[in-house]
């Protein structure tokens, strides 16, 4: 099978390896389409990411669609949950799997993930997903899941004001699930045009630029004056967490999403103190993949219009590169799609 491993900072390359043989409790997966996410180029640009570092050729990627060959789920088209939790813990026994000390997350230290044609993966971590939803499609429920996470840790309710700052892929997601959770008024801030317009396109009723120097004065006119309820934080930035504070009422809650570059957040203490604000810090998802399912096929979500390159993966390393550029929003890799080349992503998405 074909692998796409990074062997240090930029260098991807893509490799003939053996298939893996599934062991007890697991299933064959043949990878429809693998999302490129923010997490994955932290590894790609800095051989880090967080506390970890890379000390080994790994295969990146945890956003994940495929068909499983062989087993009690042969032929299903599938999303992969990358979060291979210890499930005994105290920390899972609560119902945190996401947090297990224990996790071997796919994409994530020694853990190989899904830039390869075929994976073996525990089988309770597979999720049957609709036909109608495309390759790429199903590798975006891990994304909006995260999105979605962020979202329910925020408690939000109908009518609140919510602000998103990052209209990155999650943050373009987190738009909309803020506008499915009935949000009054939604708010995006982001630097880039291109994903202000998207923003825009997808529900926001307001998009700012956090380079305006009026930017304050803007959040308050977009708030009359009272202030968001509620902000997602999702671009890993000491200036996004600092704009999410100013833009919230007093006693609101601020979600921090997004992962920085070096392993320090900071937050402006006077204001987050007068205001009395709660801090929720968000990693990764819950068990969320039934309900972001459920979104798409519904089409309550548009991940779709989110996707706006797809390469084979033969091309992984330009892929990473054009993901690292930013110039588009989800970069999707299809070692193994049965799809029709293009038939992932949204229209007028770049195929190559």
């Amino acid at each position: 099978m074909k692998v796409a491993r990074l062997h240090g900072v930029t260098d991807v390359r893509v490799s003939e390896e053996p298939a893996p043989q599934p062991g007890p409790d697991e299933s064959l997966v043949r990878v429809s389409a693998v999302g490129i996410c923010g997490s994955d180029l932290h590894w790609f640009t800095a051989g880090t990411i967080g506390d970890a570092a890379l000390d080994r050729p790994l295969v990146l990627g945890h956003e994940i669609g495929g068909v499983v060959e062989g087993g009690p789920l042969d032929g299903r088209r599938v999303a992969v949950d990358p979060n291979r939790a210890c499930g005994v813990c105290e920390t899972c026994l609560e119902g945190h799997r996401n947090m297990c000390p224990h996790v071997r997350f796919a994409g994530h230290g020694h853990n190989d993930g899904g830039m390869r044609e075929l994976m073996a993966w525990p089988t309770a971590l597979l999720n049957p997903v609709p036909d109608a939803l495309s390759d790429a499609d199903v590798a975006m429920l891990e994304p909006l899941g995260v999105a979605l996470h962020a979202l329910d840790l925020g408690k939000p309710r109908v009518g609140w004001t919510v602000v998103v700052v990052g209209a990155g892929p999650i943050g373009l997601c987190a738009v909309q699930l803020a506008r499915v959770a009935g949000a009054g008024r939604v708010i995006a801030v982001e630097p880039l045009e291109h994903r202000r317009a998207a923003a825009a396109a997808l529900g926001a009723d307001v998009v700012l630029d956090p380079g305006d120097p009026d930017l304050l004065a803007r959040l308050a006119d977009a708030t009359a004056g009272r202030g968001a309820d509620l902000a997602l934080e999702i671009a890993g930035t000491d200036d996004a967490v600092r704009i999410a504070c100013e833009a919230v009422r007093p006693a609101a809650t601020v979600v921090l999403a997004g992962i920085p570059d070096e392993d320090r957040t900071t937050f402006p203490a006077s204001t987050a103190r007068r205001k009395g604000l709660t801090l929720r810090l968000s990693r990764r998802m819950g068990e969320v993949y039934p309900r972001a399912t459920a979104l798409v096929a519904d089409g309550a979500v548009d991940v779709r219009a989110v996707v706006s390159h797809t390469f084979g993966i033969d091309r992984a390393g330009e892929a990473f590169a054009v993901a690292a550029a930013r110039t588009g929003h989800k970069v999707v890799v299809t070692p193994g799609a049965s799809a029709a080349p293009g038939t992932p992503g949204a229209p007028g998405a770049v195929t190559a």
